[in-house]
C-alpha cells in the first residue's frame, strides 16, 4: 500500500483542519478503505488470483497555537483492519503512525513518535508512488518508524534540513541503540535534489542473516525466512540515498540511487504524467548484491523491475488504478510447486487492479 494521493488529502485536511480547530477546538478525523485485486505469475511456477484489502486506515489529527506562530500537533493513524474479510478481521489492531510535535515559523518542526522516516520520505518516492508496490526494489536501511525523535528545518533560500534518531533503550530487543538519519533537500523551480543517509546501528541484519534461517528485525519484529540467495550480511555499514526530481509542466522526472557497503546498490528511475484526471506512471529499478551480500549469494546477484501504473480520479474522495509488474534476474524469485517443494524462478510478472476511497 502505497498513499501518495491519499497523504495529499490528509495534508489538506490538516491545513483547513487548522483553521477549525482554532475555532472549534474539534479533531480531523480521515480515513480511507483500500481494495486490490493481483493476478500473480511466476515464470514455470503457480499463477494465482487474490483480492486484499491493500491497508485501509482510520485517523485522527489535531493542532492548536501554543503561541503566536508556535503550533502543537498530534497524529494517530489506525490500520491492519482487513476490510476484505469479515471472518478474518478483528477489527482495528494495528498502528500505522503516532506522534506529537511542535513546529514554528523560526525553527521548523520537531516531533516524536511513530512515523515514517526521515530517509523513507527524502529518498523513496519511487515505491511510495505505486499502490500495490510488491515488487519494487527498496529497503537498503534498518532504521524503523517507531521509537523516532525527529527534526526539519525551515527552509532556507530552498535548503531544507532533516535529522531523525530512533532511541532503542537497554530493554529493547538486540539492546541499547541510537540510530540515526540525515537529510538535505533543496529545491528550486521545479527541481528537488535530496540526500540522505542512514547509521543502521545497532545489532539489526538488513532483514536477513545470511544464512537463509528465520530472523527477527528488532526494530519492526518482522520475521523473515531467506533463500540463501537473498542473503546480506549483518552490518552496521551507512545506507547512502540520493534522489533528484524535476517538474516539467504535466511530467514529474525522477531518478534515485541507494547503495550500502556489503550489502546492495539500487538505481531507479520514473517518470509520472498528469493529464486532467488521469496519472500514468512508468518505473525501471535495478539492484546488484555488493561485497560479502554478492560472496554469499547462492546465484542471484542481480535483478531489475518495470512497473507501470494508470490511476483514474473519479471524484475528490475516490480513485481507480490498474499497475503491472515485470521482474528478472537468476533464481530471483522463490515459490512453492504443486507438491509443497520450494523452487526458484528468473522471471515473475504481476497485475494489480484497485480502487480507494478517502475523506
Amino acid at each position: 500500500m502505497k498513499k501518495t494521493l491519499i497523504a495529499s488529502a490528509i495534508a489538506a485536511a490538516t491545513i483547513s483542519g487548522t483553521a477549525m480547530a482554532q475555532e472549534s477546538n474539534l479533531p480531523t478525523i480521515y480515513g480511507n478503505i483500500q481494495y486490490a485485486i493481483t493476478h500473480d505469475n511466476f515464470d514455470g511456477g503457480p499463477s494465482t488470483v487474490d483480492h486484499f484489502d491493500n491497508g485501509s486506515t482510520l485517523g485522527i489529527l489535531h493542532d492548536h497555537e501554543i503561541a503566536p506562530g508556535i503550533t502543537g500537533f498530534f497524529k494517530l493513524e489506525l490500520e491492519d483492519i482487513e476490510a476484505d474479510d469479515k471472518a478474518k478481521s478483528s477489527g482495528i489492531d494495528g498502528l500505522d503512525e503516532a506522534y506529537i510535535g511542535v513546529r514554528g515559523d523560526s525553527f521548523g518542526q520537531v516531533w516524536v513518535g511513530s512515523d515514517d522516516s526521515m530517509y523513507e520520505t527524502s529518498i523513496d518516492e519511487i515505491s511510495n508512488l505505486f499502490e500495490v508496490a510488491t515488487m519494487n526494489l527498496t529497503g537498503l536501511y534498518d532504521t524503523g518508524e517507531g521509537d523516532l525523535v525527529q527534526y526539519m528545518s525551515p527552509s532556507f533560500g530552498g535548503l531544507t534540513l532533516g535529522a531523525a534518531v530512533q532511541v532503542n533503550g537497554d530493554n529493547k530487543e538486540g539492546g541499547k541503540s541510537y540510530p540515526y538519519q540525515l537529510a538535505a533537500i533543496y529545491e528550486v523551480d521545479g527541481l528537488e535534489l535530496a540526500f540522505s543517509m542512514d547509521s543502521n546501528d545497532g545489532k539489526l541484519a538488513y532483514s536477513k542473516n545470511g544464512k537463509g534461517d528465520p530472523v527477527a528485525n528488532t526494530t519492526t519484529g518482522e520475521i523473515t525466512t531467506p533463500r540463501d540467495s537473498d542473503a546480506m550480511s549483518v552490518n552496521n555499514e551507512n545506507t547512502y540515498g540520493l534522489r533528484v526530481s524535476g517538474n516539467l509542466d504535466n511530467l514529474r522526472l525522477t531518478g534515485q540511487f541507494q547503495t550500502r557497503k556489503d550489502v546492495a546498490d539500487i538505481y531507479g528511475l520514473m517518470g509520472v504524467y498528469t493529464l486532467g484526471k488521469n496519472q500514468f506512471a512508468l518505473a525501471y529499478e535495478y539492484k546488484e548484491l555488493d561485497g560479502d551480500a554478492k560472496d554469499n549469494a547462492d546465484g542471484e546477484t542481480k535483478n531489475d523491475t518495470i512497473t507501470l501504473q494508470a490511476l483514474h480520479n473519479l471524484s475528490d474522495h475516490m480513485y481507480v488504478y490498474v499497475e503491472g509488474y515485470f521482474g528478472g534476474g537468476d533464481d530471483v524469485y522463490n515459490y512453492t510447486d504443486s507438491q509443497g517443494n520450494p523452487d526458484v524462478t528468473d522471471e515473475r510478472s504481476m497485475a494489480a487492479v484497485g480502487a480507494v476511497y478517502y475523506f
